[in-house]
């Protein structure tokens, strides 16, 4: 008997006006997967984040996390039922130093436990759940850095990490290589592939190099629709694909 998929999206719809931006799109995705949205730009992919999330609600359709309906959920209910994100753009605290962004995500598991004035120290499990969060994002040398004084790529390191501290079952990560140096997507991968596969991992990513390293599955957006899904193999030999995407050079 086949598990039922940790998320659910089923024909879902978003419009902006005459602009369909998602079209009745369905997918399934299982937990413990590495799954990857890829297409064009414009293809809908960070509407969709953005559905699953709470971020905007659905024309038509609806999310389902854990077998429960979310669609209609605000975004801090989503966020407590264990679904985290990173953005396109980085999404941190520059005055706050590398310890108490990631000290405040790992608080906003606990009701009433952000104490957004007192002392780091006051909250232990907060503190430790950030340190070891340093650790597996490589920044566990700068926790006293402010976080606006981070490189770019450390940066990047940074917001996956705040999305990390929130213990998340399901981690969303929009386009986490953007904007990066080779060097510096090369250890975002690497920091990617060593998550613990607990976390099941849904990333929208335009390098193609880190899609095929990281993805059990790949869905291919176009228009707002599912292309095609499947595999990494038998995604990029599909000539629909290639024409659509692979080989327009939008990598």
């Amino acid at each position: 008997m086949t598990a039922p998929a940790l998320l659910a999206i089923e024909d879902l719809s978003r419009s902006f006006g005459a602009l369909r931006a998602l079209n009745g799109v369905s997918l399934a995705v299982g937990r413990h997967e590495r799954r990857a949205i890829i297409g064009p730009n414009g293809a809908g992919k960070t509407t969709l984040f953005n559905v699953i999330t709470g971020d905007l609600a659905p024309s038509a359709g609806r999310v389902v996390f854990e077998g429960a309906a979310i669609t209609a959920l605000p975004r801090h209910q989503i966020a407590r039922r264990g679904i985290s994100r990173s953005f396109q753009r980085t999404n941190v605290f520059p005055r706050l130093s590398v310890l108490e962004n990631l000290r405040l995500a790992a608080a906003a598991t606990g009701r009433g436990s952000y104490d957004m004035l007192g002392s780091v120290s006051r909250l232990a499990a907060p503190l430790a759940r950030a340190r070891e969060v340093a650790e597996a994002v490589g920044l566990v040398e700068r926790l006293a850095e402010p976080a606006g004084r981070l490189s770019y790529g450390e940066q990047r390191q940074l917001e996956v990490g705040i999305a990390l501290a929130t213990g998340p079952k399901l981690l969303l990560l929009d386009e986490p290589t953007a904007g990066m140096s080779p060097e510096e997507t090369a250890r975002m991968t690497r920091l990617l592939m060593a998550l613990p596969r607990e976390i099941t991992l849904l990333i929208i990513e335009h390098d193609m190099d880190v899609v095929f390293s990281l993805a059990d599955q790949i869905s291919v957006l176009h228009h707002g629709e599912v292309l095609t899904e499947g595999a990494p193999d038998s995604v990029r030999a599909d000539p629909r694909v290639y024409e659509v995407y692979l080989g327009t050079g939008d990598e």
